[in-house]
């Protein structure tokens, strides 16, 4: 059976360099998206990251419309005559949340800093996929002792005990009388690779961060796990603490007892519901089947245009009148 090293090569076969922003994190939360379809009862922390993996998109396609001068100033107008529902809604909100500080987005002092913190998250983004990822691929084809093999660190204690968990629990589905106990140990072991991830792997991007970059990022830590209008099925971060304590750094998404306390009373019991529903042709399946195709956010799509067409209408602004 392949090495850590081997499944991590593999997987990284399939996505963009880690120099591209937005076409990365869209290949990564397809990768999580598409392991949740193939195996909903099994990979619960795969449907979870992957709605997680898409909020993050959002916040790199911001990086886009920073990198070059002037970027976002069509972007609202852009935003209203495109695409509705979810992906559009989405975007609408993080467009207002870069109005909310439009000093700070412009300035020469402070947008390095911001640029600085999307970074960070790409990062940690790119980071939890390397430690979990190849994880599922090998439990997938070679079962928990493949698992097992390959962790070695002592940090890795979280994800041992978790693929313990799932694999438990996979083999008490197959005693009718101990089949929701099964469903309950394969539910604790998401939960558990979840905490591993948020307590092990972040805390060393996210302390990083600078204190404007951690209130941007708590503002935006929204997730949306069947796209519609209604807050059952979202959970933010922002709307459970309280826009005051968020804005003036009381409660910060950066901050890992913060973060997890949010994560285990608001996301966890909504996630739970939505998924215990799951089924073809239910909301969150239709969204993580659009996730699993890599659909761009309309944000995203605004952000690539941008990018092709800011340098042509430069030389544009620039050319003499005729």
């Amino acid at each position: 059976m392949p090495t850590r090293d081997e499944w991590n090569a593999i997987l990284e076969h399939e996505l963009p360099p880690q120099s591209t922003y937005i076409a990365r994190n869209r290949a990564i939360t397809a990768c999580y998206a598409g392991w949740y379809l193939q195996e909903p009862w099994l990979f619960k922390w795969a449907g979870m990251a992957a709605f997680a993996s898409f909020q993050v998109g959002v916040g790199l396609a911001m990086v886009e419309l920073l990198l070059a001068p002037h970027k976002a100033v069509r972007v609202e107008e852009a935003l209203a005559s495109g695409q509705s529902g979810a992906n559009n809604e989405m975007a609408a909100r993080v467009f207002k949340l870069m109005l909310s500080l439009p000093l700070a987005l412009h300035d020469a002092a402070t947008r390095p800093l911001l640029l600085a913190d999307l970074e960070l998250v790409k990062q940690a983004n790119d980071a939890i996929f390397n430690d979990i990822g190849w994880a599922h691929l090998a439990y997938l084809y070679g079962g928990l002792d493949t698992v097992e093999a390959n962790l070695t660190s002592s940090d890795q204690s979280g994800l041992r005990e978790a693929f313990r968990m799932l694999d438990a629990g996979v083999h008490l589905l197959c005693k009718p009388e101990e089949y929701q106990a099964g469903l309950a140990l394969i539910n604790q072991a998401a939960v558990t690779m979840l905490r591993h991830e948020q307590m092990t792997v972040l805390p060393r991007y996210m302390e990083k961060m600078s204190d404007l970059g951690r209130r941007i990022a708590s503002l935006g830590s929204w997730l949306d796990f069947e796209g519609g209008t209604s807050l059952e099925s979202q959970a933010s971060f922002t709307f459970y603490y309280g826009p005051l304590a968020v804005l003036t750094g009381t409660r910060s998404v950066t901050n890992a007892a913060d973060r997890w306390q949010w994560i285990e009373q608001d996301v966890l019991p909504k996630w739970a519901k939505v998924n215990a529903t799951y089924d073809e042709g239910t909301p969150m399946h239709n969204r993580l089947i659009s996730l699993a195709h890599e659909t761009p956010t309309m944000l995203q799509q605004t952000a690539g245009l941008m990018n092709r067409f800011y340098p042509a209408l430069t030389l544009q602004a620039s050319s003499p009148v005729a």
